[in-house]
């Protein structure tokens, strides 16, 4: 505590020390500086130096209000999943089942290095994380508590910035401005639906009010969201986890009703098992009807943005923003195995056998589907001060924010309690044979409520200055210079009834930890001559846990002629170990694979069967490394066309990931005492028992390279009393994704091409926009072993085309309708790893979506 109060005395005293003789001076100079008119400069995403326009040498894409509202998406998930920069880790809200740790919450992953090696910022700063992390500790802004009525661009800086931004900006960053300075009120709603099989509805509602002054402005952003639920019995095919007809796998689940015992020995299906559903000695169930695939989900925001203008040259501000989601996620009923310890006593009046017999795989379908329902809130409060003087801008913050979040299973949603089941199976009143649904009453006495909690906050400080130094050459040397201050904390914990082992079939991950973290940079552009200007960054870190960094940076920007820019970048960069990774308890997922040591040895299933891994964290992980390059060139071929073109790569070592459990269980599981691969007691004349559970870790053992090339067009055209025309396309070809010396590129999840092209017609009041989203073709999945020296099957490309046209009724009344997926594309099938016939974290399987939009202004 001693540390942690000296730290913060001293971040305190460098930012007085930064900031005073600013103010100071300022007031000295109020007076003949109130008639001055100096030229406006921005801060562009990916420097701290204010500029004079949004020209740098960084590769940076805005997606601006008007391609906001082209979009016809009132979701930003929905927004940045089309962004062919966008790959293997963003994920949203589909597929939100039980088995998901992170449920009602969405995210964005560049690059394809996941959601924790892209740093989401709004407003330039930093937000707290999402309390449930995804995939078990994969730390992540959930960016379904940003409103998109309140987005006013998205800066998506395609390139490392740890040496400006700190931690986590190892494949980029994603600015989110927010809309200030708004003078009038902005109402508008919206409503659409699919059109297909699956019922699908979304709404939405939003008022945006501002009332400026001659020295302050007040913006208010008041936002409302809702959806309708889409489940696995409306998607056809892509609601079944049998694939067989399609030419996939059977992944219909060993847990089943009825369901399969231990008889004196050896393994037994219920009597009454359906022919179509034996396999082998056990009874499989189908579960896919259960999934919601789409979860019904409502979602209110409100923010508030206020500055005043307190002198000439200071000014103060807050940003105050609050959220509140709920969100639904469930799936098929509890699914039990042996670990459950469940049996049947011979004299039960319902034993079908007369002897007593374990309970080996059965699920609980008469006690309904498990059902959760999610809530999280989010809260950001921003306060400070910022000012200038004579060209040197200065800035000085506090921000408090908080992400907190439950879900809650009460009775009547499916939660079984083993101990409440073995109870009623001995009293004789629940049947477990047979697929018999019991009584409510009976049904009552199994069941249970739950509750898991999660929290996480945020507090920070920081000061900043930027302006010009000295003069060089025929221009001058400008500074950013800075210091932060962070402390951050997260708790994630589970009901104690899965602690105590008692609630079973659904993953269970609890994480609690804290750190500090102070950081100082400086950031210089030095014109070396009027066409060619370096700039050279470096930023220092200090985690009170795994220790310090210092990450540099350089980038040249070279104008080669009026028309044509060169632009290059260095930077090296890091990732802090999460606070679930390091402060990660005995968590539960479950994977299907075939136990085939078992399935060796003595004959037992060799089907895919979804097996427990258990995993826990560590407080020896250290931070990741990285480094990044770009070469780019940027061509103004005539004053309607331009383009640009940039090479990129990013390596990343280091890297904190889950140890590979194909790995682990092939050093492992052929033995049967093993303390790392934990089997049941075997069989008579068997070596191996059934698997039970495989834990696993989470380590610095893995490496990331990717590499690729950009491409980016515009062209805007007159059509003189025919409107104007508009095009732009926006490409990415992925050249390597390489992990652990395997190149991914063109396989599972990895698609070499990916690109959305969008062009736009106006013509008075009407505008028509029309887009196209391609995601290109890539190989099924293969184990890492054989991606790289075997073919498989071949997952088909996707084209999804987007149209919407506008009517401005009145200068203040607008009219749209529009279609996202107009000619109602399927996904491509994808078998190996997909449950349902789909990749997922690649295609959306929603289908043709109808929207119609109103708003208004006054």
């Amino acid at each position: 505590m001693e540390l942690k109060y000296k730290q913060s005395l001293c971040m305190i005293a460098i930012a007085s020390a930064l900031i005073a003789p600013t103010i100071y001076a300022q007031e000295q100079q109020e007076e003949a500086e109130a008639d001055a008119k100096p030229v406006e400069r921005i801060q562009v995403t990916g420097s701290r130096i204010s500029r004079t326009s949004m020209e740098g040498a960084s590769q940076v894409e805005v997606i601006d209000r008007d391609r906001i509202e082209a979009s016809g998406f009132n979701n930003l998930q929905q927004i940045l999943e089309r962004l062919p920069a966008a790959g293997v880790g963003t994920f949203s809200t589909q597929g939100n089942s039980q088995d998901t740790t992170a449920n009602g919450a969405a995210a964005i992953s560049l690059r394809g290095f996941g959601a924790d090696s892209t740093l989401v910022l709004l407003n330039g700063r930093r937000i707290a994380v999402s309390s449930f992390a995804e995939g078990v500790a994969n730390t992540f802004v959930d960016i379904n508590s940003i409103p998109v009525t309140a987005i006013e661009r998205i800066d998506i800086l395609k390139d490392g910035a740890s040496a400006i931004y700190g931690s986590d900006a190892v494949a980029g960053v994603v600015n989110i401005i927010l809309r200030d300075d708004f003078d009038g009120v902005e109402v508008s709603a919206s409503h659409g639906g699919t059109t297909g099989d699956a019922s699908y509805e979304e709404s939405t509602m939003s008022l945006v009010w501002g009332m400026a002054g001659e020295k302050s402005n007040t913006t208010i952003v008041l936002d409302y969201w809702k959806n309708t639920s889409i489940f696995g019995s409306e998607m056809g095919q892509f609601g079944n986890p049998d694939q067989r007809a399609q030419g996939g796998p059977d992944r219909r689940s060993s847990r089943g009703f009825p369901g399969s015992f231990i008889l004196n020995g050896v393994e037994v299906a219920d009597p009454n098992c359906p022919p179509d559903s034996l396999s082998g000695s056990r009874c499989v169930f189908d579960y896919g009807p259960y999934a919601q695939v789409f979860p019904a989900a409502e979602r209110v925001g409100a923010l508030i943005m206020s500055r005043r203008q307190l002198t000439n040259s200071v000014e103060a501000y807050i940003e105050i923003a609050t959220q509140h989601n709920r969100s639904k996620a469930g799936g098929a009923a509890t699914p039990l195995d042996a670990d459950a310890g469940l049996y049947v006593r011979a004299d039960h009046p319902n034993n079908p056998w007369n002897e007593y017999v374990d309970i080996n795989f059965f699920r609980t379908v008469d006690a309904g589907s498990r059902l959760w329902d999610i809530e999280s809130n989010t809260l950001r409060f921003v306060a400070g001060l910022r000012g200038d003087f004579n060209q040197w801008q200065w800035d000085t913050s506090v921000q408090k924010g908080r992400s907190s979040s439950m879900q809650t299973g009460g009775y009547g949603q499916g939660w079984v309690r083993t101990d409440f089941l073995q109870e009623q199976i001995n009293l004789g009143n629940y049947n477990p044979f047979g697929g018999t649904i019991n009584s409510p009453e009976v049904i009552e006495a199994i069941t249970t409520t739950l509750v898991r909690r999660g929290e996480s906050h945020l507090t920070a400080l920081d000061a900043n200055i930027t302006g010009e130094l000295f003069k060089f050459g025929d221009g001058y040397i400008s500074m950013a210079a800075g210091v932060e201050y962070r402390e951050e904390d997260v708790f994630d914990q589970p009901d104690d009834q899965f602690q105590r082992g008692l609630i079973f079939g659904t993953e269970s991950v609890q994480a609690q930890a804290k750190r500090d973290q102070w950081a100082a940079y400086a950031e210089f552009l030095i014109p070396i001559t009027y066409d060619l200007e370096l700039t050279v960054a470096g930023r220092y870190d200090d985690y009170s846990d795994f220790g310090s960094t210092f990450n540099p940076q350089a980038k040249l920007l070279w104008r080669a002629t009026d028309d044509l820019t060169f632009r290059a970048s260095y930077g090296e960069g890091f990732r802090a170990p999460s606070l679930a990774q390091i402060g990660l308890g005995p968590s539960q997922v479950s994977t299907f694979f075939v136990d085939t040591y078992r399935c060796q040895d003595s004959g037992a299933s060799c089907n895919e069967l979804d097996y427990t891994i258990i995993f826990s964290g560590s407080d020896s992980l250290e931070a990741e490394d990285s480094s990044n390059y770009n070469l780019g060139v940027v061509w103004q071929l005539t004053s309607s066309l331009d383009m640009s073109v940039d090479y990129w790569s990013i390596k990343q070592d280091n890297k904190i990931d889950q140890n590979n459990y194909e790995t682990v269980y092939a050093a492992e599981c052929n033995n049967q005492n093993s303390t790392v691969c934990v089997r049941h007691d075997p069989l008579p004349g068997q070596r191996l028992g059934g698997l039970a559970e495989l834990h696993n870790s989470y380590v610095n053992f893995a490496s990331q390279k990717a590499t690729g090339i950009d491409m980016s067009a515009n062209y805007k055209m007159s059509l003189q009393k025919y409107g104007d025309l508009r095009f732009g396309i926006d490409w990415s070809y992925l050249q390597k994704f390489e992990k652990n010396n395997i190149d991914y590129s063109g396989e599972y999840e990895y698609p070499e091409h990916r690109w959305t092209a969008r062009s736009e017609w106006s013509h008075g009041s009407l505008g028509v926009n029309l887009s196209l989203n391609y995601i290109g073709e890539f190989e099924d999945y293969q184990p890492p072993a054989q991606v790289e020296v075997s073919k498989t099957r071949m997952v088909d490309s996707q084209m999804l085309v987007d149209l919407q046209v506008r009517y401005n009724v009145t200068p203040a009344l607008r009219l749209s309708v529009g279609a996202s997926n107009l000619l109602d594309e399927k996904p491509p099938v994808a078998f190996n790893s997909a449950t349902y016939g789909y990749a997922s974290s690649v295609h959306n399987p929603r289908g043709r979506f109808i929207y119609s939009k109103v708003s208004y202004s006054f």
